[in-house]
């Protein structure tokens, strides 16, 4: 199975709308040269920033995807905050050039959706999970619970996170964006079983992170 994204989103449109500034300000300073150049570094800019392209879903029940392009940094047992409960947590690092835009790991309903402004730290940090600008929102999956949280990058504090509390989401489909490098964990039931390890670089909704049987 495999999805249409627009492109470019309406979550980019502030992002063109500088480079289509930034193109005025050329023409009228410098020429239509200049300008051409200023275009093309910001469609170039744009198209490795912003990319979106379709992505096919695994069909295997039971299992949860990643929420990102990236590379594992964190498998551990850990307490899950948001949805208040002992968790299996993986996290995601998305450099500057992964992509931006967020997927949904499982199919459920999102049961709380709660927007933490924060400090700016290293998300590759234990800290940055405590005390880095971050969104979360809590999915109940076939009666378990999936904590998804977006924590901002170090380039540009913006997180996007267009559901909220009662929506459905499917595996795959897009939830919100952070610009710019970040980091997404990933927080599970204890008795979830990882299937990837630290270090593994992973893309979002084809990887499959773990399983959650049965406890």
């Amino acid at each position: 199975m495999s999805f249409p994204i627009p492109f470019p989103g309406r979550e980019n449109w502030p992002f063109m709308g500088l480079v289509l500034l930034a193109c005025l300000l050329a023409f009228s300073w410098q020429g239509p040269l200049a300008a051409s150049l200023v275009a093309v570094a910001g469609l170039l800019a744009h198209m490795v920033y912003f990319r979106d392209p379709p992505r096919a879903v695994p069909a295997q029940a039971g299992v949860v995807l990643s929420p990102a392009d990236g590379r594992i940094v964190r498998i551990e047992k850990a307490r899950d905050p948001y949805a208040n409960r002992d968790a299996l947590r993986i996290s995601v690092f998305m450099s500057l050039f992964s992509l931006h835009g967020n997927r949904a790991s499982v199919d459920g309903v999102i049961r709380q959706v709660e927007y933490i402004p924060g400090q700016l730290v290293n998300t590759d940090l234990d800290t940055a999970s405590r005390h880095h600008e971050r969104n979360a929102i809590v999915i109940e999956s076939n009666g378990q619970l999936v904590t998804l949280v977006q924590v901002a990058g170090l380039i540009a504090r913006r997180i996007l996170c267009w559901v909220k509390p009662g929506d459905t989401l499917t595996r795959g489909q897009r939830y919100g964006l952070i610009r710019f490098g970040a980091r997404v964990d990933v927080y599970l039931p204890p008795h979830a079983v990882p299937k990837v390890a630290p270090g593994d670089k992973v893309s979002a909704t084809t990887t499959i992170l773990a399983t959650l049987n049965k406890a």
